[in-house]
């Protein structure tokens, strides 16, 4: 499932839960539903910013900086 069906899907839930109008039993169904959703998307969103900057460490095991993922020079061509 891609980041956005999952948070709209998670928006739906909230908005169902928010509403009041779902029988106990279904809400915490939507509840798990909602959490998974939520964990999915949080995921998803650290891969993205694990690929967008790569860590470099200096011999010290410290941060020395920090680089694109995609390190290879643009071709304007």
């Amino acid at each position: 499932m891609s980041f956005e069906d999952a948070l709209r899907a998670l928006e739906e839930v909230v908005r169902r839960l928010e509403g009041g109008e779902v029988p106990l039993d279904e809400s915490i169904d939507l509840y798990e539903r909602g959490e998974a959703l939520r964990r999915h998307c949080q995921a998803r969103l650290d891969a993205a910013q694990s690929r967008i900057e790569k860590i470099v460490a200096g011999p010290d095991g410290r941060v020395a900086r920090t680089e694109p993922f995609d390190s290879e020079p643009f071709d304007a061509a």
